[in-house]
């Protein structure tokens, strides 16, 4: 199995990257804040890959730092929630955020994703409760709270969408910000620097 990409961004759209590892382009399907994080095209990127094979489909999904992938994998085991659906989730929310929410049981925030209705939302956190502590956050160790930057960051993106952009753009502008501004960065510069980006 594919564990592992680094290589050559060699292009992007709303949900994918296609990295170029020694001449051969590998489509990946990402989360916005993945996205976000891969750099400009012709830049040197590393990719932490899953890969799931259906019946009819072979997809390679790729994510920034390990314990997103983490995470996809577990909630790719809740029943109804398919690749689509747990990228949906992690590009709503950080690692820390999902973490905390299934910790505490926050189903309303989990639904923030597109494509999650709150009785999937209810199952996602019922289900995942107890496995919350055992995997990191993109934070690095198991905090079960979410991290001040965290709280910022999807602040940030709440009220990038309440000023009417769509929840994809509002997530990869305010990871952009984030990546540019630091862990420490403030909602208010956040969402300045996020408007910058998704207005350009």
């Amino acid at each position: 199995m594919i564990a592992k990409l680094k290589g050559l961004l060699d292009d992007t759209g709303a949900d994918w990257a296609v990295i170029d590892v020694s001449g051969v382009g590998y489509l990946v399907h990402c989360s916005t804040k993945t996205l976000a994080a891969l750099g400009e095209k012709g830049e040197a990127c590393t990719l932490y890959t899953d890969l799931q094979v259906s019946e009819n489909d072979m997809r390679l999904l790729g994510f920034a730092e390990a314990a997103e992938r983490d995470w996809f994998r577990l909630l790719t085991q809740v029943q109804g929630v398919g690749s689509k659906v747990a990228l949906a989730i992690l590009s709503a929310l950080s690692t820390a955020e999902v973490q905390q929410a299934c910790a505490s049981g926050d189903a309303a925030t989990v639904a923030r994703a597109n494509g999650v209705g709150p009785k999937l939302a209810g199952r996602i956190v019922n289900e995942l409760k107890d496995k919350a502590g055992a995997l990191p956050s993109s934070g690095g160790g198991a905090a079960m709270a979410a991290t001040p930057a965290g709280g910022a960051s999807a602040d940030a993106v709440s009220a990038l969408e309440n000023l009417g952009f769509k929840p994809a753009v509002a997530a990869r502008a305010v990871a952009a910000a984030q990546g540019e501004l630091g862990e420490g960065a403030s909602e208010g510069d956040l969402i300045r620097v996020a408007l910058k980006r998704a207005a350009g």
